[in-house]
């Protein structure tokens, strides 16, 4: 596709000359990286034009049943040749999916018309059938990837995008969980969030090693171009990567960008305090923020479930690493047959080339079950992206399986690691809040003797910290305890602490850091 022909068929769209989803499905010829990033830069320079969202029935009405009950049909939307051991199945729209989403196959010209012949329909929820021919414009709500990357003889489901310009996807292993996305604008900000929307996906080619694929992403304020390549994770290496690269074009001046976010879910573990009536001791995909900042050093931040909305800025300059661990994996942990918490992925987003300064923002969002996703994290830079230009963030995303083994090593070769982070009010006077944290050495090694290490915190500001004290658990565990007593105003009081060897000061541990506020009853 030629600039040209691209800025007619824009001009036409702010004109009014046809709806937004006749003119995505329209967008022709975007079948390279290059034209896919044209095509968003092109975008970026005209004003927004809202697309058309309005279904035909049925799938203007459907409910979490009946978008189920539509499935991709052999032959037809299902397991349709990529290239390599790659496949992809087109999914329905409607229900939470209206925003329509043109999808183009490798050396096509142009995206795949819809039919509703495309897909089968169950007979309970739709006893007349397929539906009648409707419009080919309509689009579809995105698409899954499958590959034999488990078993060799099982199409495994590798990665989903759908839904505004979110994906997720699976390490060798594991189950869905959390989620990334695109793009995100205003994410904890005082006005409501902005959710750019994906509206074409092109699939570049795939070969044996993994598939080459781009999205062309609109919003109000910017459209972009994520070009991706994704290797699904082998039985040597469980890890599935995705190589991507955001091609960023404001319309206007973006002081509230979220580069690389995650996100993710976090009802309740031991960290407390606790609400939560529930027979399982812990439902969460994600329990720690971890990041490997410029400085190099390795931080770590357990999440919660506050009792109101927290944004916490972790201000860096070119930061190494940062994403949402999934620390437990065994079953007993959980103890949830069907939600198979112990098996949902860890993603890391390791920054390819320097990112200059911002912070990594982290957003908790209060909530009482476990089917909303409340936790964000992601890259904000801190100088405005600027209209006129393009703004360009490379990255590898990986999806890792559970637990703290495949953890990437950090800058520092740290021999322990925080397996635990608990709390509880203080027993005996009950003014304060006792934490409990278990550190256990890294693959198996040595614990080191408590004696050679020391416990080094900041000054909280409106608390104090005091019944320190730090000793084995056990022969394969230390634990470190102490207790916050905040001052009786105090709504919000920053920990930071430092387990260092007393002999030289080294780290022995990644920095722990937690951010305490009151319960939701006003207590500690």
């Amino acid at each position: 596709m030629r600039r040209r022909s691209l800025l007619q068929g824009a001009a036409a769209l702010a004109l009014g000359a046809g709806s937004g989803r006749q003119a995505c499905a329209e967008v022709t010829g975007l079948d390279t990286p290059e034209a896919l990033i044209e095509a968003a830069r092109d975008r970026a320079s005209l004003p927004y034009t809202p697309f058309d969202d309005t279904l035909v029935p049925p799938f203007d009405a459907l409910t979490y049943d009946t978008h189920r009950a539509i499935r991709p049909r052999p032959g037809g939307a299902a397991q349709i040749p990529l290239g390599g051991p790659f496949r992809a199945d087109l999914l329905p729209p409607g229900w939470l999916f209206p925003d329509p989403v043109a999808v183009q196959l490798p050396g096509q010209g142009a995206p795949v018309p819809f039919e509703p012949a495309l897909f089968t329909y169950d007979p309970r929820y739709f006893p007349e059938g397929t539906p009648e021919a409707v419009d080919p414009t309509m689009g579809f709500s995105g698409l899954r990837l499958t590959t034999p990357f488990n078993t060799p003889d099982r199409w495994d489901e590798l990665a989903v995008f759908q839904g505004a310009s979110y994906f997720r996807a699976l390490a060798r292993g594991a189950a869905y969980g959390l989620s990334a996305r695109g793009l995100a604008l205003g994410t904890g900000g005082d006005a409501p969030e902005e959710f750019p929307v994906t509206r074409h996906i092109t699939f570049f080619g795939a070969d044996d090693a993994g598939v080459h694929m781009g999205c062309l992403i609109d919003s109000p304020r910017a459209a972009a171009a994520l070009i991706l390549r994704i290797t699904p994770g082998r039985k040597d290496a469980p890890d599935t990567v995705m190589d991507c690269t955001l091609h960023l074009f404001p319309r206007e001046a973006i002081a509230d960008a979220g580069i690389a976010p995650l996100t993710s879910m976090f009802q309740h573990a031991d960290i407390g305090p606790g609400f939560i009536d529930d027979f399982r001791p812990a439902v969460h995909d994600s329990d720690v923020l971890v990041m490997d900042n410029g400085a190099g050093e390795r931080l770590w931040r357990p999440l919660t479930n506050p009792a109101r909305v927290e944004l916490s800025a972790f201000a860096d300059e070119n930061p190494r690493r940062f994403g949402l661990l999934q620390s437990p994996d065994t079953f007993e942990r959980f103890r949830d047959a069907e939600g198979a918490y112990h098996r949902r992925p860890s993603a890391m987003v390791e920054p390819l080339g320097d990112w200059g300064a911002g912070a990594v923002m982290l957003l908790e969002i209060p909530t009482i079950d476990e089917y909303a996703d409340n936790i964000v994290a992601f890259w904000r830079p801190d100088a405005p992206l600027e209209p006129g230009r393009e703004h360009r963030f490379a990255y590898r995303l990986r999806w890792q399986p559970a637990g703290l083994d495949p953890l990437p090593a950090g800058a520092q070769a740290l021999p322990l690691v925080p397996v635990r982070s608990a709390s509880g009010v203080e027993p005996v006077d009950r003014a304060g809040r006792l934490f409990v944290l278990d550190f256990a050495p890294v693959h198996g090694a040595a614990v080191p003797d408590a004696e050679a290490l020391a416990l080094d915190f900041n000054a909280p500001e409106g608390a104090w910290i005091e019944g320190v004290a730090l000793y084995p658990l056990d022969a394969t565990m230390l634990r470190a305890s102490f207790v916050l007593v905040p001052e009786e105003a105090t709504e919000i009081a920053e920990l930071r602490l430092r387990l260092r060897q007393r002999d030289s000061g080294a780290l022995a541990a990644p920095v722990w850091m937690f951010r305490w506020t009151r319960a939701r009853d006003g207590g500690v």
